[in-house]
């Protein structure tokens, strides 16, 4: 039987959900590497956070914890699966889009470029909902050339992990390991006017998104 994420069964699920995210979470040691001092970038300037899919169980809690001051929107995922995510994402005082590259993506990327012109960052998991994992699609490209936000790659790494059977291996940290959440340098998308020109800024954004992880 599937459970509706609106129903009264599907809240309930969804508020057991974020409390075993937050037990878990603190049974995980959280160190921050930021290459990039992003930390430190003025309110004023807006930022796209740029994760790969298998990391993305405990980003919103680490941006949560460790950029509390700054507001975001996020992309998730128009499928069903992507509901219950987008119900916890909210948990922790994100807005959410709704839309990927393959369903209702364009329409998800001019809202989140309303969310930037309004003043909120945005959070993309660019290899995201299907893959190829590790491979950025054009949707974070094109927010980045309208936008003019540049890009700050966002990954963890964890000293012990179990790894999913899924398209992308997805990561699951395990209790009392330690987690080091990283912050890349700033990345700015260059102009483009042809089809080579594009692919030439999405294997430069790929390889920035790539200089930060290890496990693969």
């Amino acid at each position: 039987m599937k459970i509706d994420p609106e129903s009264f069964a599907g809240r309930v699920l969804v508020s057991f959900g974020f409390a075993l995210l937050q037990l878990w979470a603190r049974t995980i040691r959280f160190e921050v590497e930021d290459h990039g001092g992003i930390r430190e970038v003025p309110g004023s300037q807006r930022l796209i956070g740029a994760a790969w899919h298998n990391r993305l169980l405990f980003l919103p809690y680490a941006l949560h914890r460790f950029l509390p001051a700054r507001k975001g929107a996020a992309l998730i995922s128009a499928s069903r699966d992507g509901a219950w995510f987008a119900k916890l994402v909210r948990r922790y005082g994100f807005d959410v889009v709704r839309g990927s590259s393959s369903r209702k993506g364009a329409a998800a990327m001019l809202q989140l470029a309303d969310a930037i012109g309004s003043g909120a960052d945005a959070v993309i998991t660019p290899d995201g909902p299907r893959g190829p994992a590790y491979r950025p699609g054009a949707g974070l490209i094109l927010l980045a050339q309208k936008t003019g936000a540049h890009i700050v790659p966002l990954g963890f790494e964890y000293s012990s992990y179990w790894r999913l059977r899924s398209w992308d291996r997805f990561l699951l940290p395990a209790p009392f390991c330690r987690a080091r959440f990283i912050f890349g340098q700033q990345h700015q998308v260059g102009p483009t006017s042809t089809e080579e020109e594009f692919e030439r800024e999405r294997q430069r954004l790929e390889s920035a998104m790539m200089a930060i992880v290890e496990t693969k």
